[in-house]
């Protein structure tokens, strides 16, 4: 897959349901163990803010998060984590055991690596980095909010060690590189952590992760069961047909023609072979490349698209469709047509249902009215191996100023974080660790 933007677009834009959609959902009762991590939460803030800010003026491309995992590392070892670096080439598994007693083991998950993204935003910390990606000098940038993923982590990680001796359970922290995919053929992230053995030794009970976004405001947070983000699949679609003269195309074999042929006819698989009430399913055709003259008819057609789905069997249906269709409909025309699906697809995120409602009540407490169940989104996000591994539940945090309308969003130049929405983030972590494990109950 050419070019710079991200393959899999993993941020969705989430809007909240109208007011009282989430109404059904309490907050769950507050103890004191919740005003004691909030205490610690706000004392910790500044260093949060500072960690998010340096982590940003210093982005690095997936698997190549060496001086991110560094710093990370560095912190954990210090609060006397059990910690193992190099994990999918960057990434850090880390073990606190609370001494409070018998409890679960609960995973907290975060991506480190920025994106292909030249900054635009006035900032004294700005990214100015450069390096190569698929061959070309780009800029590198934070511009999906993972720098303040980590420095939330970071500082839950703090947090949690402070108070270890009345922590129940065990808690694992997954800090993630190469969220945001890697050149086509290329495996890292979530997957390739689960294939090194991330989600075992201890095996968590239960897997968390949130992300940041500017679709909404500073204190919200949005959650939802079941599909969260849809599967991420890109292709590439290769037509080969017979090259000859522009005038006389009888002579040869057309793949032009035949790849558009071939783009209609997948428009198809959406439209009359999906039943839409009950399924939801994105094919993109988005990119077409053929030819060098305008009187030459080429031999070859290249195109690339995407696929988004909210359930592996129609994952695994429209992908064996897409071939059926562009081989029968180019073996129709005289042509051939080869159709490659990239091997770093992503699986759709399912938030397992009891999780979710045994957990949306922290949630609700933490951000009160602010707290609500978001929709789903058509963006990719690599969690999903996680939660394929234990019950999982994502959700999201603003960090836009209130009244701010038409921000940019996750992914642009010019995406800009309000950093007073982290501790919502930060204070939900915690507050989920307490609850899940049954820290400060009687």
């Amino acid at each position: 897959m050419k070019g710079l933007a991200c393959a899999c677009c993993v941020i969705p834009v989430f809007k909240t349901l109208p007011a009282g959609a989430a109404a059904n959902v309490q907050a769950a009762a507050a103890r004191p163990i919740h005003a004691k991590l909030d205490e610690a939460a706000k004392a910790v803030e500044a260093k949060m803010i500072a960690w998010r800010r340096d982590i940003h003026e210093n982005p690095e491309l997936g698997n190549q998060e060496t001086r991110t995992a560094a710093l990370v590392a560095k912190h954990l070892k210090d609060l006397g984590y059990e910690v193992k670096e190099g994990v999918a080439k960057t990434g850090v598994v880390a073990v606190l055991k609370g001494e409070g007693g018998p409890g679960p083991v609960v995973a907290l998950r975060a991506d480190m690596d920025a994106l292909p993204v030249s900054e635009e935003v006035d900032l004294p910390f700005a990214s100015k980095a450069r390096t190569k990606w698929e061959g070309q000098d780009v800029g590198v940038m934070h511009a999906c909010g993972h720098d303040c993923h980590v420095a939330i982590l970071m500082a839950a990680a703090e947090v949690l060690a402070q108070h270890k001796a009345e922590l129940k359970g065990t808690v694992k922290l997954l800090f993630q590189p190469a969220e945001e995919k890697l050149p086509n053929g290329e495996i890292g992230g979530a997957r390739l952590m689960v294939d090194e053995g991330a989600m075992e030794n201890p095996k968590p009970d239960a897997v968390f992760g949130l992300h940041v976004t500017s679709a909404v405001s500073i204190g919200s947070i949005g959650y939802r069961a079941g599909a969260v983000n849809a599967s991420s699949d890109g292709f590439r679609l290769i037509v080969n047909g017979k090259q000859t003269h522009g005038a006389m195309p009888w002579n040869g074999v057309d793949p032009v023609v035949v790849g558009s042929q071939i783009v209609s006819a997948l428009q198809t698989l959406v439209s009359r072979e999906t039943d839409l009430t009950k399924q939801a399913v994105v094919l993109s055709v988005s990119t077409f490349h053929a030819g060098v003259r305008y009187n030459i008819i080429p031999d070859k057609a290249e195109m690339s698209g995407t696929l988004r789905t909210y359930d592996e069997n129609t994952r695994q249906r429209i992908q064996r469709r897409v071939k059926e269709v562009a081989e029968g409909v180019a073996s129709s025309m005289n042509a051939s047509a080869e159709v490659i699906w990239e091997a770093n697809g992503y699986p759709p995120i399912m938030a397992d249902p009891d999780l979710v409602a045994k957990m949306a009540p922290s949630l609700v407490r933490v951000a009160g009215d602010k707290a609500n169940e978001a929709e789903r989104s058509s963006a990719g996000e690599d969690f999903s191996y996680f939660a394929q591994k234990a019950p999982g539940m994502f959700f999201f945090v603003g960090i836009t100023p209130e009244g701010v309308e038409n921000a940019a969003p996750n992914h642009s130049p010019r995406f800009k974080v309000d950093e007073a929405g982290l501790i919502t983030g930060l204070r939900a972590m915690l507050h989920i660790v307490a609850d899940y494990t049954g820290t400060g109950a009687a």
